[in-house]
């Protein structure tokens, strides 16, 4: 599933690409993902022009001229891409948006988990409405060691699904996580209550760190993810612990081990986190 990484990458080539263009034309060839895709055709976004992307947890934005907005999540398979219209439509390209330079937008989905919806409802800060319960971005300075501490403190469960908790921080997802976690010597079985101010402020700077690197590298494609262009994301060639079990830890070389938590993955070294 695209995380923070891959999103903060997509949204950028989507501005590059879609910034000051036009919407000339809409094709819905599915109409059923998430949500329905059929209200995009009687949307009214034929000469709309779009000012620009901008991300907000795993979410893109393309803000509209008109005042709306066009929202994307990319489920767990989701791709976009801006090409010519010489390239035939893949299977499982469900929208066209036609663009005024003759490129199309196409979104992309093989398991049907994304969603592509115009919306006009908005926060206080422009944000999409719908995008209200999430919790902080976790490159902003309002996530650091306190604030992680204070959230801590309120929620008994382990600190794994803490991070991964998206009304607490938003984004950080189950690969950044485990790295996260294994970068600061904490295991994702600890109860979030019993970190120390320490732990937390190494916990935050690390999730920053990873989570830029991880950008650098176009984000991590393990099964799915591609990027605007078609290219994989480079980090996996960088993670320390994911995907790592029954392997030697690369620090102490103990057996890395692996449990499920929420339905997901968890990779730790027993001896490095404790």
């Amino acid at each position: 599933m695209p995380e923070l990484p891959e999103a903060e990458n997509i949204c950028r080539a989507l501005d590059r690409a879609l910034r000051g263009r036009t919407i000339t034309g809409v094709e819905v060839f599915t109409p059923a993902m998430r949500s329905s895709l059929l209200p995009l055709k009687t949307a009214a976004l034929e000469g709309v022009r779009i000012l620009g992307t901008r991300r907000r947890g795993r979410y893109v934005v393309a803000d509209l001229a008109d005042g709306r907005a066009l929202l994307m999540h990319f489920g767990m398979s989701g791709v976009v891409r801006v090409e010519g219209p010489e390239v035939p439509r893949r299977k499982h390209e469900h929208v066209f948006l036609h663009l005024d330079d003759g490129r199309i937008f196409r979104f992309e989905c093989t398991r049907r988990f994304s969603l592509l919806e115009v919306v006009s409802e908005f926060d206080a800060d422009r944000w999409p409405a719908a995008l209200s319960g999430l919790g902080a971005e976790p490159l902003s300075e309002k996530f650091d060691g306190a604030f992680l501490y204070a959230a801590s403190r309120r929620r008994h469960v382990a600190v794994k699904l803490l991070l991964m908790d998206n009304s607490v921080v938003t984004g950080i997802g189950n690969i950044y996580a485990n790295e996260t976690l294994f970068a600061s010597g904490v295991s994702p079985l600890r109860p979030a209550s019993e970190l120390t101010r320490p732990e937390c402020r190494k916990l935050a700077d690390n999730a920053k760190k990873i989570l830029l690197r991880a950008i650098d590298a176009g984000g991590t494609t393990i099964s799915d993810f591609l990027n605007v262009d078609g290219s994989e994301g480079k980090f996996v060639q960088e993670l320390k612990i994911y995907g790592r079990e029954g392997r030697p830890c690369p620090v102490c070389g103990c057996i890395v081990e692996c449990v499920r938590q929420g339905g997901r993955s968890s990779f730790y070294c027993p001896k490095c986190q404790k």
